[in-house]
């Protein structure tokens, strides 16, 4: 349960209460299952669960072990205001798997209700922002500097799209985020300096 206030100072102590008598007691047992059949157990920040940005994903991390690792879906930190990419800095290697989602705000919305929003999605015009298809929230130099960043911090796996755009039809939108994504992602490992490259052309093989 997302507790969003510490008054009445009585949140303080349900905080608490969560953390230590359900949280970590019911993770570390599921940690020690995962840890036995060798897999990890990424978390995915999500407004609503306790663990919804990074200082509480590393927070359940320090209390558990490195098992916990996380799913980076960025549609999900844009409405709280976070800058997505220092959060892909702040992770780093904890990152395990990446989504290739995206959000939008409706700033007249949000100017006059902010951006927590638990209305039903069907209700696009009146909710603070919507889910929506990559680069339909968010332009190119954003979904550029994400995957610079993911590859900076040496993640170089899945970028696993996920549909959830009211506006767009679900095969097209998953057709749109490939044609989109095809242009962004770099396809070819890099192992050496560009000026290393650039002077390997120039002096050739050698002869003989």
């Amino acid at each position: 349960n997302w507790v969003l206030s510490a008054f009445p100072t009585r949140n303080l102590d349900i905080i608490e209460w969560q953390w230590e008598k359900r949280l970590i007691p019911y993770w570390k047992e599921q940690a020690r299952i995962a840890v036995d059949h060798g897999v990890e157990l990424c978390f995915e920040m999500h407004p609503g669960d306790m663990v919804y940005k990074p200082e509480t994903l590393l927070r359940m991390r320090d209390a558990i072990g490195p098992v916990v690792c996380c799913n980076l879906d960025p549609s999900h930190l844009f409405p709280q205001g976070m800058d997505v990419i220092a959060v892909i800095h702040q992770l780093g290697p904890v990152i395990q798997h990446t989504h290739a989602k995206d959000s939008r705000l409706n700033p007249e919305v949000v100017r006059a209700n902010g951006v927590l929003d638990a209305k039903d999605f069907r209700a696009i015009t009146r909710r603070s922002w919507i889910f929506r298809t990559v680069g339909y929230g968010h332009d190119e130099l954003f979904w550029r500097d994400y995957v610079s960043a993911l590859r900076l911090v040496g993640y170089d796996d899945v970028l696993s799209i996920e549909h959830e755009d009211h506006l767009i039809n679900s095969r097209e939108g998953f057709e749109l985020a490939i044609q989109f994504l095809k242009g962004i992602i770099p396809k070819v490992p890099t192992n050496m300096l560009w000026y290393e490259r650039n002077f390997e052309a120039e002096i050739g093989e050698p002869d003989g």
